[in-house]
């Protein structure tokens, strides 16, 4: 059997109809461009939320706690102590994180920042919150004790300000009120939560200066929020278990509620919910594939009834069954590679379109592209399609008795 001459006989009989050949391989041309563009935007999904939660800190914990009554009992200083007390094995660091609600505008002469996010923190922040001084220094325990007006940008407020002038040492207004820039953060990158530059668009002072920027005596009113840093992702369920009984043994549930809330908890979470939703895209994009299949079986049997002459001779002159289902095999396998190479095509396509044209994906701010790894599965499987629907009509055509097939004409 020579395999080359049969490979021009298959691609003989496809060209030989190229219309219906072509309306043939439509059904696996969609399924494979479909396989490819969902998987891709779900794929896609997945790393911008790991680039997200990389940009916020890893293995970081968020510890919320309110008050019902609207008492100001505030934990602060106890759940400093008790987080050096389980040691740096299991806590690196902790910091509140308290919005400022009062004037946020910042200014620098002329120059103003635009919209900057102004939190109060302490001198543990930066560890907390994945963040890098890239300039100057971080706050210090002094600068929290002492109330010190002092501030750190974010690459963004900085960039505003001060463009390529060095910041640290400068005095920006803060509410009206004159801050000494004592350092600036490395970006994280743009991120489109409101807007872009979400995580670089910040400032931060001492939390001891809440009744300065929001107008009001010191404290944190009932609503709580903290940055806990755990040492490792291994320790990350112990200090979790921790923090939970640090409220529990105070009681904050008879009273109020309290959360403890790992972000890599909640980042497996959501990652897990778009493999289901990859899982179920998948799946409608195969039933796309099946359809392109079948249509592969069906114009294989239309093919064999229409040269059942040319079988019955084939087979008149000695020629095995092997290659007469070869003969069908090959056809069909072509067909589906043809379809599934168009489909990438169309996928490559496709993808980078959907992903700009689409909101849940657009806000992502990232272009979508069909991964290798997607596209060389979907092309091989998609031939694998062709093999297992062609299977039919070649056993089909290599059964068929040289006399009955002579006079079927």
């Amino acid at each position: 059997m020579n395999l080359q001459r049969t490979f021009k006989m298959a691609l003989k009989s496809i060209s030989a109809n190229k219309g219906r050949s072509f309306l043939t391989m439509l059904g696996i041309i969609i399924g494979v461009a479909a396989v490819i563009a969902l998987v891709s935007l779900v794929k896609g999904q997945q790393n911008a939320i790991l680039a997200e939660f990389r940009k916020m800190g890893t293995n970081q914990i968020q510890v919320d706690y309110h008050i019902w009554n609207g008492a100001d009992v505030d934990y602060t200083d106890e759940l400093y102590a008790y987080c050096d007390s389980l040691g740096s094995d299991v806590v690196l660091g902790i910091s509140p994180q308290i919005y400022a609600n009062g004037n946020n505008e910042v200014r620098y002469r002329d120059k103003k920042a635009e919209y900057p996010n102004v939190y109060l923190v302490s001198d543990q922040y930066t560890i907390c919150s994945g963040f890098t001084i890239n300039r100057g220094r971080d706050l210090c325990y002094m600068d929290v004790k002492r109330m010190n007006k002092v501030c750190l940008l974010g690459s963004k407020v900085a960039d505003d300000l001060f463009n390529y002038e060095n910041p640290v040492g400068k005095s920006i207004t803060l509410g009206g009120e004159s801050y000494t820039v004592i350092g600036t953060y490395a970006s994280k990158g743009v991120s489109q939560e409101q807007g872009g530059s979400y995580y670089d668009n910040i400032v931060v002072v001492p939390y001891t200066l809440q009744s300065r920027i929001n107008k009001s005596e010191y404290s944190y009113s009932s609503n709580h929020t903290y940055i806990v840093k755990a040492a490792s992702s291994e320790a990350m369920s112990e200090a979790t278990r921790k923090l939970n009984e640090f409220f529990e043994i105070r009681g904050v549930s008879q009273n109020g509620y309290y959360g403890v809330y790992a972000n890599d908890e909640y980042m497996n979470y959501q990652m897990e919910g778009l493999a289901e939703q990859g899982i179920f895209l998948g799946i409608i994009a195969g039933i796309a594939l099946l359809v392109g299949g079948i249509g592969i079986m069906n114009i294989m049997l239309v093919t064999v009834t229409e040269r059942t002459k040319e079988i019955g001779i084939r087979k008149a002159i000695g020629a095995p069954r092997r290659v007469i289902i070869t003969q069908f095999l090959i056809e069909s396998s072509l067909l589906s590679a043809m379809g599934g190479l168009l489909g990438i095509l169309l996928g490559y396509g496709i993808t980078p379109v959907l992903g700009k044209v689409l909101p849940d994906y657009a806000s992502l701010g990232v272009v979508i592209m069909p991964a290798p790894f997607i596209v060389v599965v979907s092309f091989f499987v998609s031939i694998a399609f062709g093999i297992g629907f062609g299977v039919y009509p070649a056993m089909r055509a290599s059964s068929l008795q040289p006399v009955d097939a002579l006079r079927s004409e």
